[in-house]
């Protein structure tokens, strides 16, 4: 990666012209980062943020499966959720940063999409297509919102098994407060279900919004482990829905005179 700010802001930008090569991109599992690293195109780029450095920036763009779906990727070298970078002191939070970013999805749908309909999802190393990081940001799957709904008591901040399969796969459920996603979830992973630090590779997240977490609003977070015995390959993108998001809510009358 060039190493002088304005040779890496030319490459940060330049990841977005991959939208134009769908096909390399799917062929090759290094074509998105090679992209990054050599053109330098970039117009359709919905956002990048160099404001804390050139190794902990990242880019936002729109993917081409779906007509929201949204993309958010480091700026560094990044492979994938087994990057011992994610979990290095003072880590970029990249879902937080992918949350904020929810707000593309919301341009394209034509108004404020409810939490509990948004997600985002990191598909493990053995699922991914694409050898450079990405988070999926998409509204979420109809059947996983009704079950995380109808399941809510049981999920706690402790991490749990959620107690009814999801797209077929069984997963773990912890819940976390807040408006903003302020907790990495790469690390909660890492330090709350056992062997998941020497294993990250296997694993995929997904984190949806909630309305009621310890009384205010708050996340999902969800992660499954990979089983090539059971065909499961934890690709967490499954729980998001590139075809449908709900109708964006009303907006509020202002009482202002």
């Amino acid at each position: 990666m060039p190493t002088k700010r304005g040779g890496a802001l030319a490459a940060v930008v330049a990841v977005c012209c991959w939208l134009a090569a769908p096909v390399t991109a799917q062929a090759d599992p290094d074509a998105l980062w090679a992209i990054v690293y050599e053109h330098h195109d970039p117009a359709p780029c919905a956002q990048v943020d160099l404001s804390q450095g050139e190794d902990r920036g990242w880019v936002v763009y729109k993917d081409i499966d779906g007509d929201r779906q949204y993309l958010l990727m480091p700026t560094a070298r990044i492979p994938g959720i087994e990057s011992p970078a994610l979990l290095s002191p003072g880590a970029t939070n990249y879902f937080g940063a992918a949350w904020q970013a929810r707000a593309f999805v919301e341009q394209r749908v034509g108004g404020t999409v409810p939490r509990d309909w948004m997600s985002l999802a990191i598909n493990s190393a053995v699922s991914r297509s694409q050898n450079q990081l990405h988070i999926h940001i998409d509204c979420v799957r109809s059947d996983v919102r009704d079950a995380l709904d109808s399941d809510a008591d049981q999920i706690s901040a402790t991490w749990a098994p959620f107690p009814v399969p999801l797209a077929g796969h069984t997963y773990w459920a912890v819940a976390v407060p807040g408006a903003e996603l302020e907790v990495n979830p790469f690390e909660l992973l890492a330090d709350g279900l056992a062997g998941a630090r020497a294993d990250m590779g296997r694993f995929t997240l997904v984190v949806v919004g909630a309305d009621d977490v310890v009384g205010g609003p708050g996340f999902v977070i969800l992660a499954d482990r990979a089983d090539g015995e059971t065909g499961d390959y934890a690709g967490g993108e499954q729980l998001q829905d590139h075809e449908f998001c709900p109708p964006p809510a009303p907006a509020t009358k202002s009482t202002a005179k």
